[in-house]
């Protein structure tokens, strides 16, 4: 039986899953400083290195192959120790993917907001 959560508990994701905020990523379409280029996706990404709470902006190139939700809405990301349990039963926005050596990345969809899951290599 589903309860509702109180405001002072933990969401199901930590509290339950485990799972560890990573970052929170936010379209936008202004070039910021230090900007990193992720050919695959043909976005841009910056500020993460620098936010002390993992605020990460993100900047797409018109032909992006990144889903439009990602691209107008945005999205916080977990650090999950197994991708493929934590993405079992869950509404996915593509693939699971590889933007860098050693990261494996899903996304869901959770009320309507999408959802980014990373897996790190130990």
């Amino acid at each position: 039986m589903k309860t509702n959560r109180m405001e002072k508990d933990l969401p199901v994701s930590i509290e339950k899953h485990g799972w560890r905020y990573h970052h929170l990523g936010i379209p936008s379409s202004i070039p910021r400083q230090n900007e990193k280029y992720i050919a695959c996706c043909k976005m841009y990404v910056s500020g993460f290195e620098t936010s002390e709470f993992g605020i990460e902006w993100m900047r797409f190139e018109e032909d992006s192959p990144v889903h439009e939700m990602i691209k107008r809405i945005p999205h916080i990301a977990f650090e999950v120790d197994d991708l493929e349990e934590a993405i079992r039963g869950r509404e996915m926005i593509g693939c699971i993917s590889s933007p860098s050596p050693g990261i494996r990345v899903a996304m869901i969809i959770e009320n309507g907001a999408p959802v980014e899951l990373l897996e790190f290599e130990p």
